[in-house]
């Protein structure tokens, strides 16, 4: 048993009276960090969260994915705490687990990830740290900056960017001789009542994963 599936066990007492919710997404395809997991293909994702009044949370997350090895699904879990530091700076730090089924292989790519986001309004500056990144042994880190410009009660912009380092380049690089690099974002959103349609254009400084393209997702969030 994997010791990261005891997350929302050990936090359920804190969640007793949490909020739960759940988000259910159809998009034109699952980018992670500017990178097809999906062969470019649509895709439905589905996140489970609960939410303590203390600042616990848990939750999971499940979205078709595709390899083209037979792996065709993850389901991942994570749990941490955020609070208020100062005025309106946070921090949220906690632990997922990415896991992945569908072949033998699939697992073997499964890992855990530590990450740590400080926000600031609308800004956030986020860490992740994985130390057998997709099963390679190798450690790898991420940085992401984002900023969302309110534009009224229904629609806003995102602009993020983000930089993917292996810390091993000998178990693990993203193309040959190149163990980093570094995606951005520019995304626009549509939000009334629970509904939300977000439209982004993706580029990244990567040739082996993926091209410049336009990610186009709807979304829907149902309060338990």
């Amino acid at each position: 048993m994997n010791k990261y599936w005891l997350v929302p066990l050990l936090l359920s007492p804190l969640l007793a009276n949490a909020d739960a919710s759940s988000t259910i997404t159809l998009a034109s395809d699952y980018l992670f960090n500017g990178v097809s997991q999906s062969k470019e293909d649509e895709v439905i994702q589905v996140s489970l969260d609960w939410l303590g009044d203390t600042g616990w949370y848990a939750g999971g997350w499940v979205s078709k994915v595709d390899f083209g090895d037979g792996t065709d699904f993850e389901g991942d879990i994570y749990g941490g705490y955020k609070f208020t530091l100062v005025n309106n700076v946070t921090l949220d730090i906690g632990v997922s687990q990415y896991t992945y089924h569908g072949d033998d292989v699939s697992s073997e790519y499964n890992y855990a990830e530590a990450y740590a986001k400080l926000g600031y309004g609308h800004t956030s500056l986020n860490f992740w740290y994985a130390w057998d990144y997709f099963g390679t042994g190798a450690g790898h880190g991420i940085v992401m900056l984002t900023h969302t410009v309110v534009l009224d009660d229904n629609w806003s912009i995102t602009l993020g960017v983000d930089h993917s380092m292996s810390f091993d380049s000998d178990k693990f690089e993203w193309e040959s001789e190149d163990d980093d690099y570094t995606h951005w974002h520019l995304t626009g959103t549509y939000a009334i009542h629970s509904w939300s349609m977000s439209l982004g254009y993706e580029s990244n400084d990567i040739d082996s994963y993926a091209d410049s393209t336009f990610l186009l997702s709807i979304s829907t969030v149902i309060d338990w």
